[in-house]
């Protein structure tokens, strides 16, 4: 199910989030790497993320990036948005376990965004689990939201801003 900012179920499961968690590669990013003849990789993210984690935020919710992936490029996107990162994360749901206990919150209070195989477990713990656009098959049926935008294309930021419009409703 598309996100739709009157969907009822949507907004009662976005009020509850307290911690959001993103996949890097083919969420923050395209899913492409760009390769240089020296063997140094790059890849694509959107601008448009920022301002939607800002919102979050300051709708009290801490956000952060948990992804398998290696690179450096991870830590220094994760870095430049000003938000917490956690790499090479072989066990998502072990990591995240731990994050949550660090902050004394529940699954139930999570929302984890991804695309791929390797985050189908944390979106079948999370209680808003979301996926992007174009993610892989796999990780379709552990997903109650998809977004409109494919990954790397404000993705991110269509869910922060549905999550944040939701908390911001209650406030109000």
């Amino acid at each position: 199910m598309a996100i739709e900012l009157t969907d009822s179920s949507f907004t009662d499961l976005a009020r509850k989030v307290k911690i959001l968690a993103i996949d890097f590669d083919g969420v923050m990013t395209d899913n492409s790497v760009y390769v240089t003849e020296t063997g140094t990789e790059m890849v694509r993210c959107s601008r448009l993320e920022g301002f939607g984690l800002r919102r979050v935020e300051r709708a009290g919710v801490f956000c952060l990036v948990l992804s398998t992936e290696t690179n450096p490029v991870v830590a220094m996107r994760a870095k430049k948005l000003n938000i917490k990162c956690y790499q090479g994360v072989e066990d998502k749901v072990a990591v995240f376990q731990q994050i949550l206990a660090e902050h004394q919150l529940a699954f139930e209070q999570a929302a984890f965004i991804g695309n791929d195989i390797n985050d189908l477990k944390l979106l079948e713990r999370v209680g808003l689990p979301v996926i992007v656009n174009d993610a892989h098959n796999s990780v379709m049926k552990a997903s109650m939201y998809k977004t409109s935008k494919n990954g790397g294309y404000g993705a991110v930021r269509e869910l922060c801003d549905a999550i944040g419009l939701a908390i911001e409703t209650i406030n109000d």
